[in-house]
């Protein structure tokens, strides 16, 4: 059964050098590579523990619509049910295609929008592959959400084009300014949408993953250690400590110790 559309269901990596991205996430996270070949331009399938954690890519030498060479970072995909029929549906609503609906192979379709806010998002519709596993081990996905600058453009797409069901999120922040809001309530929410002004500069934001650590201040020493860097915390909250972290050729992503979270307020 394929999951409900608008719900996050694969990630990957675009990596100006792969081979230094496999050795720091090998290193890190005991990833595995799997190459899939020449005929698939050899994209790659990444198993944590087994479980099917995401893809990755080389984009060295591959460039943006614009001529602009394409950089390291890491895509968030949400499942659709007909993905020629969603994107035409996105087109409608002001987003741009950046990669038209794909074939996959036998594993399903795939499409790469820019939403009306300008957040890059891709489309996922399955076929024999339906996403990655949901494990909640160490290296593994755990939470995803776009931030954004536009926050009522963005809220209205995701949830006109994508189906998704916003709700404010109930957990208590230190600034109860902060608007954040998930698709799905509390343990079904699958993603976050948060208000980017006055939290990040303007041309920050969108979409950010989540990956599980056992301890954030150490994770962020070895992700030093391994030629990565720290770009802001770690920080504490009601989910866990998280900070932002980049590997080494530039893809940023959000580390979370959810054994670290801090304690509510009594």
């Amino acid at each position: 059964m394929s999951r409900p559309t608008g719900t996050t269901t694969w990630l990957d990596l675009g990596s100006t050098d792969l081979r230094a991205a496999q050795a720091f996430y090998t290193e890190l996270f005991g990833w595995e590579f799997e190459n899939a070949g020449e005929e698939y331009h050899h994209y790659h399938t990444v198993r944590n523990g087994g479980a099917l954690v995401a893809g990755a890519m080389d984009v060295s030498g591959m460039t943006c619509p614009d001529g602009q060479p394409l950089t390291s970072e890491w895509s968030v995909f949400l499942a659709v049910d007909d993905i020629d029929a969603r994107v035409e549906r996105a087109l409608a609503a002001g987003a741009h295609v950046i990669v038209p609906a794909t074939d996959a192979g036998q594993a399903g379709r795939h499409a790469v929008l820019l939403d009306p806010a300008g957040n890059t998002v891709g489309l996922w519709q399955a076929g024999q592959t339906e996403g990655y596993e949901f494990t909640g081990a160490t290296g593994s996905p755990v939470w995803f959400e776009v931030m954004t600058h536009d926050f009522e453009p963005a809220a209205r797409f995701y949830t006109e084009v994508l189906d998704a069901q916003l709700v404010p999120m109930t957990e208590e922040m230190e600034d109860d300014s902060f608007r954040y809001v998930t698709n799905g309530a509390q343990d079904t929410a699958t993603w976050g949408l948060g208000d980017a002004t006055g939290v990040m500069p303007e041309g920050e934001g969108g979409w950010r993953i989540y990956f599980a650590v056992e301890a954030c201040d150490a994770a962020v020493e070895r992700i030093r250690e391994l030629g990565g860097s720290l770009l802001d915390g770690p920080i504490d909250s009601p989910f866990g400590r998280i900070a932002t972290v980049a590997d080494p050729t530039g893809a940023s992503f959000q580390i979370c110790a959810m054994s670290e979270k801090a304690p509510e307020a009594g």
